[in-house]
């Protein structure tokens, strides 16, 4: 596994111009990197499922005299390849590229062996943690083309890396995720001009890992704006060059 340079620190303007997607933007580590990414110059795209959460966000951007943000509600659970079509073009039309795109948004489903894996929430999670991403990915690429330094990123999970019992159809999409995020490297890397990598951000204080976890002392967690060093160094131009690793936070 790959680790994000020590003690890195980005420059205040490092995402200047850029033009970055962030997908489950309205809380936890997307609503964390979306402000952060912002903050270092980035006009960030938010999208998810909830108006009232990416409003907020977008507010507290502006508050913070970051560049407009735009914003793009989107349930994955039911989006189809016409939907991330849809979006894909009113981005051409308001920014004309797409110079990075974070996959951000998962649901954890249940935790269940898999003799007693509800067939309903496994589909579900497959479509909002690995199906979404392609369709989505699929869709902007012709955007992300059109940028001289693209980069995307994939949330990954130890559990996708690991695989555990329990986890379930999260632990599969994480996987199958990972993979998805290999090939795309692999037939993208004779471009020169996109990476793509995956980062496991860890054990983090998010609504999810309190599900997944709900003894533990969220104390000792990592705040979600802790990993902003990681996000701006894979989306912005310090880590040109470098495609197709797997990171960890």
């Amino acid at each position: 596994m790959d680790t994000i340079p020590a003690n890195y620190t980005a420059r205040k303007d490092l995402l200047k111009d850029r033009v970055i997607l962030v997908t489950g933007a309205g809380d936890g580590i997307g609503r964390a990197a979306a402000k952060g990414l912002a903050a270092h110059g980035a006009t960030v795209v938010l999208l998810g499922k909830t108006i009232k959460k990416l409003e907020s966000v977008y507010d507290e951007i502006m508050q913070a005299g970051g560049p407009m943000p735009g914003i793009y509600p989107m349930d994955l659970r039911g989006a189809t390849f016409k939907d991330y079509q849809d979006l894909a073009a009113v981005l051409d039309k308001e920014y004309g590229r797409l110079d990075g795109l974070l996959h951000n948004a998962g649901i954890l489903g249940e935790r269940a062996p898999i003799e007693h894996h509800e067939v309903q929430i496994w589909q579900q999670v497959m479509q909002v943690n690995l199906t979404a991403p392609f369709l989505l990915t699929k869709a902007c690429l012709p955007l992300l083309y059109k940028s001289t330094d693209a980069s995307v990123v994939f949330t990954a999970s130890s559990v996708g890396r690991k695989p555990r019992a329990y986890w379930g159809a999260y632990s599969v999409s994480k996987a199958g995720m990972e993979a998805l995020a290999a090939v795309l490297a692999d037939e993208t890397e004779f471009r020169g001009t996109l990476r793509v990598n995956s980062l496991n951000p860890g054990a983090v204080r998010t609504e999810m890992r309190r599900l997944a976890f709900p003894a533990e002392d969220r104390s000792r967690l990592t705040a979600p704006e802790q990993l902003l060093p990681a996000y701006l160094y894979l989306l912005g131009p310090d880590s040109h060059g470098i495609s197709g690793r797997q990171f960890e936070a």
